[in-house]
């Protein structure tokens, strides 16, 4: 990577562990072009454009804000050093995928246990809000993001990524294999038993009917 190259600006990253807005992204390759080149304003912008998805990813496997916002930094940090390697292909992908191995460097070398704030992961839109929900509605919204997310954490971690990756962002099965590097065949069997086990978590909390 070129040494005159800056390392990247404080606008690039989290504050107190508080995703920012997404930037809209023109010319996403013309971006990747201009970083790879030496230039840190392009790879500001691409960071501002991804850091809120890799963000919720980090938080939703490591069930702990601050945790999820040093995974972000350390995300953002092995992107910039790296980012010669990448070639083609899905850039958020990539990103992902640097994304979920610094979550498990995170939980591996700090031995973490979930500590969750119900309300703030119900913030964090999952299940999606409704410009229309009511206190009602938002109560209830709240409470099954409690029931999912409770849910999610009986999960192994290979198997709690899985759902994470396909059910909260929403990626095709072919997208989750080349961000874990798993055979398509073995996402979608792991897949569909990750799900049965949530739904027999949900079942057995009441969330679900029998």
């Amino acid at each position: 990577m070129n040494k005159s190259m800056k390392k990247p600006t404080p606008a690039a990253r989290p504050a107190a562990g508080i995703p920012g807005p997404v930037a809209v992204r023109l010319d996403e390759a013309g971006l990747i072009r201009a970083a790879q080149a030496g230039s840190a304003d392009a790879f500001d912008q691409l960071m501002a454009a991804y850091q809120r998805q890799i963000y919720a990813l980090a938080y939703r496997l490591l069930g702990d804000a601050a945790a999820a916002a040093d995974a972000t930094q350390e995300t953002m940090i092995a992107a910039y050093r790296f980012l010669r390697s990448f070639r083609n292909g899905s850039f958020k992908n990539w990103l992902l995928r640097i994304a979920t191995r610094k979550s498990y460097d995170s939980l591996r070398d700090k031995h973490r246990r979930h500590n969750t704030s119900w309300d703030e992961l119900a913030e964090h839109d999952w299940p999606p809000a409704s410009h229309e929900d009511g206190p009602e509605a938002v109560a209830q919204r709240r409470e099954l993001a409690r029931r999912l997310e409770a849910g999610l954490a009986t999960l192994p971690l290979p198997e709690r990524r899985l759902v994470v990756l396909s059910d909260v962002h929403e990626m095709s099965y072919l997208e989750i294999a080349g961000v874990t590097g798993t055979q398509l065949g073995t996402v979608k069997s792991r897949l569909s038993r990750a799900r049965r086990k949530l739904r027999l978590a949900l079942q057995a909390g009441g969330t679900l009917a029998v």
